[in-house]
């Protein structure tokens, strides 16, 4: 298949590289390793600079796809190697069954009277998805996928299907590509935070990372928005643990650039939720850039929320309550705060997986060659505005390649 374009990742970078280039009349090519579109932006409650949900930024996205003929994208794909050079890209792309085709009208019956529940990963393992199931109501395309991972081929699914839409014996295909430029758009992945031992990840459930939190805050989340302990019990008092993994020799060396803000951020829903609830941030330094000034002095004004110079040394639990604590370094008092959970920020990690044909730095971020141009947090931590301007910026450079 010849395309002068192609975009490896389908999130909020790679769309808007995809779609800017396929409407200036380039034949693009999409790529997504998930069964959907949209990438981290989709599991947002709400994202800067507006604090908008995601439905508002995708909705458009999506709908200019669909009036976009330049542009065919491939979901549940994944690139095997990239051979060649500037303007003679070849690329081996595998396409994973999905097992539903585009008979599928979302009715759900398939789900219905399927007998696997199997962990979500879109909501990060807080509730269970059936083997069939959707991955949101925001799903692009918004269709049910198999889980092969989990499914048992038991054959309900197909028999309460009304459409002819299940095939279970599709099999995966081999695909060639033949481009002149490359986008890589992969994004990033959360730190690992069970490797941060001292501060409870994984040891005591209402210990939680930043991206737990925006799925219990998200409207279409496990919980349908309420934000509350994983025993179910509401919020009196909540911790927000920066920097978890970044700035440190001994995880990830560099900031991540968006940790500081969506700890503000996420503070506002608890507090939309819990107008007495007390709310803390331990901090090393609050970077709150440009036009984000005023959203930080906003979020420190208010009285039932402290901020506390101080890496956290760890997190125990006693009697059913989360204990932190720290060293203040404006103060140089040991700090204790016990509240009912914690968030821990943890840092952005690039997702891309090793690809024959592209190369990363000693962080894993992509280093830019001739024809092949990183865009977003493929390329470094940046926030959603900034990976729409860095996506902007790589399709008119590979634009330039393709025209040559």
């Amino acid at each position: 298949m010849a395309g002068e374009i192609l975009v490896i990742g389908g999130g909020i970078a790679g769309l808007t590289a995809a779609i800017e280039a396929a409407e200036t009349g380039y034949d693009v090519i999409l790529v997504e390793k998930n069964p959907y579109l949209g990438g981290r932006v989709s599991q947002l409650n709400k994202y800067f600079p507006k604090l908008c949900p995601p439905f508002c930024g995708l909705e458009i996205f999506f709908k200019r796809m669909k009036s976009t003929p330049k542009l065919k994208y491939f979901t549940n794909a994944e690139v095997l190697e990239i051979r060649g050079e500037e303007g003679n890209f070849n690329v081996k792309v595998k396409l994973k069954p999905r097992y539903v085709n585009e008979n599928c009208t979302a009715c759900g019956a398939c789900r219905e009277v399927c007998p696997v529940e199997a962990p979500d990963d879109y909501n990060f393992g807080l509730k269970t998805k059936k083997a069939i199931d959707i991955p949101s109501i925001m799903a692009m395309p918004f269709r049910y996928y198999i889980d092969d991972r989990y499914c048992n081929k038991c054959g309900e699914c197909v028999s309460a299907c009304k459409y002819n839409a299940i095939n279970l014996e599709e099999e995966e295909k081999i695909i060639d590509l033949n481009v002149a430029s490359i986008i890589v758009a992969t994004g990033w992945k959360p730190y690992d935070a069970t490797k941060l031992d001292n501060l409870g990840y994984g040891k005591f459930k209402n210990v939680i990372t930043n991206m737990e939190m925006e799925r219990l805050a998200s409207l279409n989340g496990p919980t349908g928005g309420k934000i509350q302990t994983m025993d179910g019990r509401d919020i009196e008092s909540i911790a927000f643990v920066q920097c978890a993994g970044s700035r440190d020799e001994n995880h990830l060396p560099y900031c991540s650039a968006v940790c500081c803000l969506a700890s503000l951020k996420q503070a506002t829903y608890v507090r939309e939720q819990y107008p007495d609830a007390k709310i803390y941030i331990f901090y090393i330094d609050i970077r709150a850039f440009g036009r984000y000034e005023d959203f930080f002095a906003k979020v420190k004004a208010d009285e039932n929320i402290e901020l506390i110079k101080g890496k956290v040394a760890k997190v125990e639990e006693k009697d059913g309550k989360l204990v932190v604590t720290a060293e203040d370094t404006l103060t140089g008092e040991k700090e204790q705060r016990e509240v009912d959970m914690v968030v821990l920020a943890t840092g952005m990690q690039p997702a891309i997986e090793p690809i024959p044909g592209i190369e990363v730095d000693e962080y894993g971020f992509v280093k830019p060659k001739p024809g092949i141009i990183p865009a977003g947090v493929a390329a470094m931590p940046m926030d959603v505005a900034s990976a729409n301007e860095s996506a902007t910026g790589a399709a008119l450079k590979a634009i330039q390649v393709a025209r040559r």
